[in-house]
């Protein structure tokens, strides 16, 4: 039986912009909110989901910062 991925989530309900969308964005330099709804169409409208979009950006940035602290000690 094929395993099958988690369905997405929708942030943007205005724009019907998934979890998958703003992950993507991020993966490819997005490093604030602005420059994920620019590139996803999040939050144009009512921007309840500007946490939601923050949130995972924190969470992907955060997992990026200890490969850079055993860069800086190693060097």
């Amino acid at each position: 039986m094929p395993i099958c991925p988690e369905p997405a989530v929708i942030f943007c309900h205005c724009a019907a912009v998934s979890d998958r969308a703003v992950a993507t964005a991020v993966e490819a330099g997005a490093r604030t909110v602005a420059q994920v709804c620019r590139a996803t169409g999040a939050g144009r409208d009512c921007g309840s989901c500007v946490f939601s979009v923050k949130k995972l950006i924190c969470e992907h940035v955060a997992t990026e910062v200890p490969s850079m602290e055993v860069g800086v000690a190693a060097g």
